[in-house]
């Protein structure tokens, strides 16, 4: 998946920059608090794409401690 479809995916679902990371550019869903990495890749595995929105797009889901 190309990193700039996987980041509309998720700011349509709601989800907000952060900051920039090292690598990587941090990404907030404000309604349930997490936030997820979203690599500097011009192409984003489809399996570590599905699992960024499966993290940042299920309200449902409670944050891992």
């Amino acid at each position: 998946m190309k990193r700039v479809d996987l980041v509309r995916t998720i700011e349509g679902v709601g989800c907000v920059f952060v900051r920039h990371g090292g690598k990587h550019d941090w990404y907030r869903n404000p309604l349930t608090g997490i936030s997820q990495p979203i690599p500097r890749h011009r192409e984003i595995k489809d399996g570590l794409a599905k699992h960024i929105i499966k993290e940042l797009g299920n309200p449902e889901r409670s944050s891992k401690s």
